[in-house]
């Protein structure tokens, strides 16, 4: 026991080694991070305040930036040396600017870079790449009422008529109450943007102009649960005093802003949020921020900030007489990871959170003695106009998967296809498509 003690000692001291201390500049901050308010307000501060003080910084603290939505996280070094980073929460859009303008080193956003940013940013290398895009956390988007109303559930078609005028009366829901009331994040917001993906921009509607717009999602919310005819969006962690309610999407079953529902990201309002990273010439400290957050001690900050850490756990399934019978089966025997293995648009390719997601799922399925027949991988697909294609292309879409399982020695006990029954979002555009070409692990 005793040597076992003192191996583990030595690993332990062998690490400390490992890690190379990180520069500390003699004026400035040694990292600016700049972008989405739902990231910066408080996951990204306690994100820094987690590196420091695993890096052994002391008195770590915050204090108040420069300007609105802005922090600066200070530690001291065991020599004394100041060391600051700077946080700056005002859009996601305004973190790919400061990328350009050379004003941050890292890019915080609560939606995936636009083209057009990723032409702009080319010179600083492709921030596509997984090493540039980096999935922190997932989110969902709380469509948010006054706790007092009696609705409970809507669809994204009702949402897009509601945020754009068209419906503008609770009796129009089959509520109460008169007049809707909109509530709606800044235009600077990623939390807006991915409402005007998912919802709004799909159906060609814009905003209603009448809507009262925030840079706080804070204050949204509050304004929202103070009136019994508000409606708003807002991320996960701000619900706070509202009520959210149930979406359903195309055929999809109604869903609430569950932790289980948005880890697969079959929540129809769930969000990834990100870290990008110039791969070009990454800086010290952000490098070491990134690789802090996508450690076990990072995804348990984000989880105790209200977000969906990327820890895979397995979880009961109750069979449902909705589900396909040879479907009801597995969820009778076995238990669902809570991960969703997802592809790159219009590839066979997984994209960047699912390599991430399959060295967890390996870490998972070692820790649980679960290597040898028993995992099985069930596929599913967007709609198609031959049902036996679409089957065969979503166990196409598993057989990917195990391909990349066996490397690390994982035997499968079964691949299945289940086609396009069971849709999470509409197939009526790109973004519910992809959504619905998934592949779930379920283990015994």
């Amino acid at each position: 026991m005793l040597l076992r003690v003192l191996s583990l000692l030595c690993c332990a001291c062998s690490f400390a080694v490992v890690a190379a201390p990180l520069p500390v500049p003699d004026q400035g901050p040694a990292l600016r991070i700049q972008g989405s308010n739902t990231i910066g307000a408080a996951l990204g501060p306690a994100l820094v305040e987690g590196l420091m003080e695993h890096r052994g910084l002391q008195s770590v603290h915050r204090e108040p930036g420069g300007g609105a939505n802005e922090q600066r996280v200070v530690g001291k070094t065991r020599q004394g040396k100041t060391v600051t980073i700077d946080v700056a929460a005002h859009g996601s859009s305004t973190g790919f600017a400061a990328l350009k303008k050379a004003s941050a080193d890292l890019a915080a956003s609560s939606r995936p870079i636009k083209d057009s940013e990723l032409v702009d940013l080319e010179p600083l290398g492709d921030l596509k790449s997984p090493e540039a895009e980096q999935v922190i956390a997932i989110d969902g988007l709380a469509i948010i009422l006054n706790p007092r109303n009696p609705l409970n559930t809507l669809n994204t078609e009702q949402l897009a008529q509601i945020f754009n005028g068209e419906i503008s009366t609770w009796e129009a829901l089959g509520g109460i109450g008169g007049p809707i009331h909109l509530y709606a994040r800044d235009d600077q917001s990623g939390t807006y943007d991915t409402f005007k993906e998912l919802v709004l921009r799909l159906r060609g509607k814009p905003l209603a102009a009448s809507a009262k717009r925030f840079e706080s999602s804070e204050q949204l919310s509050d304004a929202v649960s103070q009136d019994p005819q508000g409606i708003g969006f807002i991320g996960l962690p701000y619900v706070r005093q509202a009520k959210a309610v149930a979406i359903v999407d195309g055929d999809s079953q109604p869903m609430l802003p569950l932790n289980s529902l948005i880890a697969t990201e079959d929540y129809p309002l769930s969000r990834r949020l990100f870290f990008y990273l110039p791969p070009s010439s990454p800086t010290p400290w952000a490098k070491a921020l990134v690789d802090f957050t996508q450690s076990s001690q990072g995804q348990a900050i984000v989880a105790a900030n209200g977000f969906i850490a990327q820890q895979v756990q397995a979880m009961a399934v109750e069979p449902r007489a909705s589900m396909p019978e040879d479907y009801q089966a597995i969820a009778h025997d076995a238990q669902r990871l809570t991960v969703n293995f997802r592809f790159e648009e219009g590839s066979a390719s997984l994209d960047n959170k699912a390599h991430q997601d399959l060295q967890r799922v390996v870490a998972y399925l070692k820790s649980h003695d679960k290597l040898n027949k028993q995992v099985t991988l069930v596929g599913f697909g967007d709609a198609k106009d031959d049902p036996q294609r679409a089957a065969l292309l979503s166990k196409l879409r598993a057989m990917a998967v195990r391909r990349e399982l066996v490397k690390s020695g994982v035997v499968l006990r079964d691949i299945r296809g289940f086609g396009a029954q069971m849709p999470v979002a509409a197939n009526t555009a790109d973004e519910g498509r992809i959504k619905n070409r998934r592949v779930e692990v379920w283990v015994y």
